[in-house]
């Protein structure tokens, strides 16, 4: 039987990151395996005892030009990319005095930290590797007889392989092949971010706009879209036991919701973190007031504002106390114990807050044991939004409260009287609103806080219906639609769903208009007397 296994002689290595070497560092002197090395590594192995021979011995000529250039050197690559299986390829290595290598081990030099770090330009540019990425394709290319580590939590499996005089066979070579491949995408994916936000396209430049497209911001929306993510967490499972889930992180970007710190509770689901980052993103669009939202299913049951974060609260669970069970709590304002106290009677999943006072965090944490208790210290800042359909990727900027039709000082009223400084705050408020929640959106608000939303559905009378229906379920039968504002966010294409928020009570609506039918609707709104308010932008979120 044949086997494929190639023992492992002669290695190269050329690390950035020393940590675990010293595993490799024994391996190679138990079994006396010749080592090339280069600079700051070589001499990490020399102390280790390992017996090292630099690579300008190999190459004939020494590290030059700041160390930009010591391994781009025929006598390095040629004894990466030959394939020993190849009579030809042995011949050559031979005829030119070449040893071939039958292990290359590098990692990159740190270029996401380096951005991260917020080194000026020049360091990061200096941050960029060639010498290493060309080492580790050129060993996975070779993979017929040349293993490549790139990665550290291998430094055992390595040292096993080496001390077993086995080395890797060719299914091993290959897998570990697929891991450097992907190792120098994600490294030169992360270059391309960067350099696509650093570098625009100059306006000396100029590419005609095909007929019928936009003219795109190709910082953000590049001919051939290169992101990566590294691998965080692996979750429990996904959005339902059956499906597989794991948490990613963007290597440019250590701030955001992906990056919370967890205070409290169990770990955090598929789920979890869906409706807690649409709740981290909804109480961030009232920035600087003080809001709270309470989101389910992606979806707000209660979003209020406040003069404390724990009024918003009470305000924002007191819409839909019946959905708020199990649902996610989000505070753009420190955590008091205020708060804390009216949210420990609540079942709640998740908690996030830039902060908490220190008695707050203490009653979350030994009354709500199963409460995760998330902190992140920054508002939402991503400006590019991702979904995915089947074989591609649709890309967009994000929804933000930042239109021109998102200023009330742009709206056109259409009908009724201008509202007063109390109602324009409430249509603020509820065009603010509307725009975390599910279309087709119907909100009602009264002083700053919602009391009923509908959302979800494919018409939008069947949303407005269930907004004044949610309005007006509580236990005590107070109507809250009476006198109460209302937002569409998008237009009415018939009166009937203006008319169903008309005769409920509502004094004011504000939406965006331009429907065909808008007259209809304007009509629908002057003959009840109802104020109504235009913004010529909409809010879907689907």
């Amino acid at each position: 039987m044949t086997t494929t296994n190639r023992p492992i002689r002669r290695a190269l290595v050329s690390v950035f990151h020393k940590e675990g070497i010293e595993v490799l560092a024994e391996a190679f002197i138990k079994a006396g395996t010749e080592v090339v090395s280069t600079g700051s590594t070589a001499k990490r192995l020399a102390e280790l005892g390992v017996k090292v021979t630099e690579v300008s011995e190999v190459t004939g000529f020494p590290e030059c030009l700041d160390g930009r250039v010591k391994t781009l050197d025929p006598h390095i690559h040629a004894g990466i990319l030959a394939d020993m299986t190849n009579e030809k390829h042995a011949a050559q290595l031979e005829k030119f005095g070449i040893k071939p290598f039958d292990l290359v081990v590098v990692n990159l030099y740190p270029f996401a930290d380096t951005v991260r770090s917020g080194a000026d330009e020049a360091a990061t540019i200096e941050k960029i590797d060639i010498g290493g990425p060309s080492m580790v394709r050129g060993a996975a290319k070779n993979n017929a007889t040349v293993a490549i580590i790139t990665d550290p939590n291998d430094y055992a499996l390595v040292a096993a392989r080496i001390e077993n005089g086995e080395g890797f066979s060719l299914e091993e070579r290959r897998w570990l092949a697929g891991k450097a491949f992907a190792h120098t995408a994600s490294y030169d994916a992360t270059i391309n971010e960067w350099t696509a936000k650093h570098w625009p396209k100059p306006a000396t430049v100029d590419h005609p706009t095909a007929e019928g497209e936009t003219e795109l911001n190709e910082a953000k929306f590049p001919a051939a879209f290169t992101r990566t993510w590294d691998r965080a967490h692996v979750l429990r499972y996904g959005e339902n036991p059956h499906q597989q889930a794991a948490l990613y992180l963007d290597p440019l970007n250590q701030n955001g919701f992906a990056h919370a710190e967890q205070l409290g509770g169990k770990p955090m689901s598929y789920n979890n973190y869906v409706d807690a980052d649409a709740a981290w993103r909804a109480v961030w669009d009232f920035a600087p007031q003080i809001a709270v939202a309470v989101v389910k299913h992606n979806n707000p049951c209660g979003l209020a504002v406040g003069a404390t974060v724990a009024e918003a609260h009470k305000k924002a669970h007191a819409c839909d106390p019946m959905s708020a069970y199990g649902g996610v709590i989000a505070a753009n304002s420190k955590v008091t114990m205020e708060m804390a106290e009216s949210v420990r009677p609540i079942f709640t999943e998740v908690i996030v807050a830039p902060d908490y006072d220190a008695d707050a965090l203490e009653l979350l944490q030994t009354k709500k044991r199963n409460l995760r208790i998330l902190k992140v210290t920054e508002p939402p800042k991503s400006k590019t939004q991702f979904r995915q359909i089947d074989g591609g990727l649709l890309v967009q900027s994000t929804d933000l409260i930042d239109a021109p039709g998102d200023d009330p000082d742009a709206w056109k009223l259409v009908s009724g009287k201008p509202a007063d400084e109390q109602t324009i705050r409430d249509l603020v408020f509820a065009w603010r609103a509307i725009r975390c929640v599910k279309s087709n959106a119907i909100l009602i608000a009264h002083d700053q806080a919602t009391v009923g939303i509908g959302m979800g559905q494919v018409n939008r009378v069947d949303s407005a219906n269930l907004s004044v229906e949610r309005a007006n379920t509580l236990a005590d039968g107070a109507n809250r639609t009476q006198g109460a504002v209302a937002a569409s966010d998008a237009f009415f294409p018939f009166a009937d769903g203006a008319e169903i928020l008309i005769n409920a009570g509502v004094k004011a609506i504000v939406q965006p208009g331009g429907s065909i039918r808008d007259e209809e609707v304007f009509e629908a709104a002057r003959k009840a007397g109802v104020t109504m308010y235009v913004t010529g932008t909409r809010h879907f979120f689907h």
